[in-house]
């Protein structure tokens, strides 16, 4: 494993970003990316694409080496990863995977990608004390709690598998960063406060990491308490931080329903770290 891909997240002063700014805002309705041009040695890529379920911003510093048909290659296939996983794993859709193993027809043993999708929930419910429950929702098993995160991390492995070891990928308020930056260090990425946009952002330099959020589009009922099948209504927004999206998002999601309950997952020696927890 390269080196840069070790979860690396730091919290500078915000002194030292007086005169510079961030490669990525998160939460903002402004500016959320700031292009730069690549570093000698390096081609840099911005391509953005809409599914029917969301919209994701992919920003490759590709060395020189793998040519702009080998980026682009591993563009299309990191992207024709994050259009196949909306259709065969949507459950939405009454053909996906997900739908099908709602409804019997098939097991979580028959794709492997799909066991690892009930695998990863099965491991989220057990470390967030059943506060994240893909299981406990209406019609039965529904990952959407940390599908997108999932999803954006099988794209980005595309990446890696291509030779590409420093990109981001953003979708929402949540991102996946690897590497270094068109300019060459690491990922300056800003936070903002999802009800204070007034407030100065939390900034972060990132060489491996993600963040994921839940609650930030303004949408009431959309994650449930899974003890007592009612919408969560503690928080308006959660932001959590952490080596791995799918890991991230989930417990996005669950300290949304949960409430200050959940800080306690974050003490010791855990690898993620809650950024905002605000109350409604």
């Amino acid at each position: 494993m390269r080196i840069d891909e070790q979860p690396r997240t730091r919290w500078p002063e915000p002194s030292a970003f007086r005169n510079r700014r961030p490669d990525l805002r998160l939460g903002s309705r402004r500016q959320r990316i700031d292009p730069a041009a690549a570093s000698q040695g390096r081609i840099a890529v911005q391509h953005s694409v809409r599914t029917p379920t969301a919209e994701y911003t992919l920003l490759l510093n590709a060395p020189e080496w793998l040519g702009r048909r080998g980026v682009g290659e591993a563009l299309r296939d990191s992207v024709a990863e994050l259009r196949a996983i909306d259709l065969t794993y949507g459950p939405n859709r009454p053909e996906s995977l997900v739908s099908r193993l709602r409804r019997g027809e098939i097991s979580p043993d028959s794709y492997p990608p799909l066991a690892d999708l009930v695998d990863r929930c099965t491991a989220m419910r057990a470390a967030t004390d059943g506060w994240f429950d893909a299981w406990a929702v209406p019609g039965g098993f529904d990952p959407g709690g940390l599908l997108g995160g999932w999803a954006v991390e099988r794209a980005a492995a595309r990446l890696r598998a291509a030779g590409i070891h420093d990109y981001a990928v953003l979708t929402g308020a949540d991102l996946v960063v690897r590497g270094r930056a068109p300019h060459g260090g690491p990922w300056r990425v800003a936070v903002h406060h999802p009800t204070a946009p007034d407030r100065a952002p939390l900034v972060l330099e990132m060489t491996a990491g993600a963040v994921g959020t839940s609650g930030v589009t303004g949408r009431q009922g959309h994650v449930v308490d899974p003890h007592t099948g009612e919408p969560a209504n503690q928080l308006v927004a959660a932001t959590v931080v952490g080596p791995d999206l799918t890991v991230a998002d989930a417990y996005a999601t669950a300290l949304y329903a949960a409430g200050p309950t959940g800080l306690a997952w974050f003490r010791g020696n855990s690898d993620y770290r809650a950024l905002f927890a605000h109350r409604r």
